[in-house]
């Protein structure tokens, strides 16, 4: 009997070469039973590379596989299923047109005389979900859902398949810290069932917190592995680049100077829900500083950006960019004035997949010398500057410019317009998740050179769901919450831990502390103040004790009302808070209109000094239910048309003109 295999899986010596690049060079893996085993390295180190190996998207040159002890050939992911191996890639293989429930069974339907049943396929996902709480909706399409939902998705595609082996390339990149904490939970019930986990990431505290082992690439080498209990992120990190890692770089104080971009009371509009996804937001960024927004991801910041940049509507507010008005200009007068863009998705929005890397970089200015004279396009003058951006930005490309930015690793990818965005000229630099899916050593330095830009006066828009990286480079920090700004701090006098308070909606600044104009739907015009009558402009306030005034007839502005107060009692200005809100004015037949009087009559027993305050009839009738209104219309009263009297508040009180009409109307 032979002896059971210590290895589920085993890869040994694995060799794989790309045009102009080695990928893997002789590297070995084992993974046992029940075990979460991380993969680290740099981008562009080879990992993703590996797993698409046992995962049967690429063929080996060199190297054999074996799956418990038993060499296997793996010639495609139809193989790997077979073998029960399954994967998550970084960039999701969904059909977003396809419903949830469509993706997870696709290419494995069970089929009865050629018709798809879904009935039990529905009862086995349902099943799946509630084992390992993964909750989404199987009917709705992918288009419709999140990126959490969205990589729920692709797990459930794993687990429908039985599989035992289960690969997550970059699993975290795209997720918010409440999702990442669930898909940690996640793996780690999957491992107690006798799963195995083979996980990539680059972010070592999710390397230390979730795996019992990890193996390190350098540049397609096999550097090591090592129990995570007995090491620690230091060690790992220098292993991974090949040197120490300062986590925290340094920065001196800031100098901000004049003014470059202004936002004002941004609103933007779900198209689907209605809601208001970004509610009157408004801020400025200034030369030679670096305001950062923090927030949990989905709580308007993607919008925010998008509508400043121009990928998106939205319902008001206006963008003033070194002073001139861009609130409607196209995204190309933007880039002309200055703005550079690191977007948040970087295969939708950062690059053309299928142009290569010099194609790429001068995408934004092509149509500029030197890259083109009178229309004929310097390819020269393109791969020069090309290439110079790949070596100052340490993008991996196996041929150089010439590299179809597809076949790049994520990474790579996101140094490759990092790269653009910061070589052409510019005076804000709007960068959004601009480290996402690098390593450390990329991490570094990209904030080396994101601090290089603000102190040569480029002001810079940082958004990021790091704090960390938020606090070490941000010079102020605004919180979003629910689309609101709800906080505005000095990093230097704000923790991670009060900043995790408001991005929670635990707490809230007050609007006056803030530091921004006041939302504009709240501005009212000052009142004119008169001797005698109030002025129509004066909105008769209901809270302001009067002894006379006008108030329009809501259906004729130009039909005067009298009214008299009987047996009036004194009412408490506390009990009764009437809101002012905007007469409605109809136009009408030009006429000559007497004065518009209200006159209240007091009975003789009311003193001026007891502060009458002036209320609807049935907010009065709750205090004294003696106390009436007697209204009286003058001028030109037409009974047909059911006038009322417009009390100045929310509640309107309608009097037919056939109530009290004086002699001067039967004239």
């Amino acid at each position: 009997m032979e002896p059971e295999p210590n290895y589920v899986i085993e890869m040994r010596d694995i060799v794989k070469d790309f045009p102009g690049i080695r990928a893997n060079d002789h590297i070995t893996l084992q993974l046992k039973k029940g075990e979460i085993h991380a993969l680290l390295g740099e981008n562009g180190a080879g990992k993703s590379t590996l797993m698409s190996v046992l995962f049967g998207l690429y063929q080996p040159d060199e190297g054999v596989i074996l799956k418990d002890g038993v060499e296997v050939k793996i010639h495609s992911p139809n193989d790997a299923t077979a073998l029960h191996i399954g994967m998550v890639h970084q960039h999701f293989k969904l059909v977003e047109c396809f419903s949830v429930l469509d993706n997870i069974i696709l290419g494995d339907e069970d089929s009865k005389i050629g018709w798809v049943s879904k009935k039990e396929a529905r009862a086995k996902c349902l099943d799946i979900m509630k084992k390992y709480g993964l909750e989404v909706d199987l009917d709705r399409k992918v288009s419709d859902i999140s990126v959490g939902m969205q990589q729920r998705a692709e797990i459930l595609k794993m687990l429908y398949r039985d599989n035992d082996i289960l690969i997550f390339d970059e699993p975290t990149a795209v997720l918010t810290p409440q999702e990442i904490e669930n898909l940690m939970k996640t793996m780690k019930f999957m491992a107690s069932e006798g799963k195995s986990i083979l996980f990539i990431s680059h972010k070592l505290n999710e390397i230390m917190e979730v795996a019992d082992t990890c193996t390190v690439l350098r540049k397609g080498k096999y550097v090591g592995t090592i129990a995570t209990k007995d090491t620690d992120e230091e060690k790992l990190a220098e292993m991974m680049v090949g040197h120490e890692v300062h986590f925290t770089v340094p920065k001196g104080p800031a100098n901000p100077g004049e003014s470059v971009l202004k936002v004002s009371h941004l609103c933007v509009k779900d198209p689907i829900t209605k809601k208001e996804t970004v509610d009157d937001v408004s801020f400025e960024v200034r030369k030679g500083e670096i305001l950062a927004i923090a927030g949990i991801e989905g709580n308007g910041q993607t919008e925010m950006i998008n509508a400043l940049t121009g990928l998106e509507n939205f319902r008001k507010g206006t963008f003033t960019f070194h002073g001139e008005d861009v609130t409607h200009k196209s995204v190309y007068r933007k880039i002309e004035l200055g703005m550079s863009h690191i977007p948040e998705d970087r295969q939708k929005y950062g690059l053309v997949l299928d142009y290569d890397v010099a194609q790429n970089m001068v995408i934004e200015q092509y149509r500029n010398k030197p890259f083109s004279n009178l229309g004929w396009i310097n390819f020269q003058a393109r791969k020069d500057y090309s290439d110079e951006i790949i070596k100052n930005f340490d993008v991996r490309a196996s041929l150089g410019s010439l590299t179809t930015a597809r076949s790049m690793s994520g990474g790579n990818q996101q140094k490759l317009i990092v790269g653009r965005e910061m070589s052409k000229k510019h005076s804000l630099l709007v960068a959004v998740q601009p480290t996402r899916g690098l390593d450390v050593g990329a991490i570094e330095g990209i904030h080396k050179k994101i601090i290089a830009e603000r102190d040569n006066g480029t002001a810079v828009l940082l958004v990021s769901l790091e704090l960390d990286e938020v606090m070490n480079l941000a010079d102020r920090i605004l919180v979003m919450y629910e689309g609101k700004i709800v906080g505005a701090f000095d990093p230097k006098n704000v923790t991670v831990q009060e900043l995790g308070l408001y991005m929670a909606g635990s707490k809230k600044m007050p609007v006056d502390e803030l530091g921004f104009p006041a939302k504009e739907e709240a501005k009212q015009p000052a009142p004119a103040v008169e001797e005698a009558a109030p002025s129509l402009e004066e909105e008769v306030s209901m809270q302001t004790p009067v002894s006379s005034g006008s108030v329009p007839l809501s259906g004729n502005p130009e039909i005067s009302v009298e009214a008299n107060l009987v047996q009036p009692q004194v009412v408490q200005p506390q009990v009764v808070q009437p809101q002012v809100v905007q007469p409605q004015v109809v136009p009408v037949a030009p006429a000559p209109a007497p004065a518009n009087v209200l006159t209240p009559t007091l009975a003789s027993n009311a003193k001026e000094d007891d502060n009458l305050v002036m209320a609807t009839p049935s907010e009065v009738a709750k205090s004294d239910p003696q106390f009436t209104l007697t209204p009286t219309l003058s001028g030109l009263a037409d009974p047909s048309v059911g006038d009322a009297i417009s009390t100045g508040n929310s509640a309107t009180l309608s009097v037919p003109v056939t109530a009290n009409i004086q002699e001067d109307l039967k004239k």
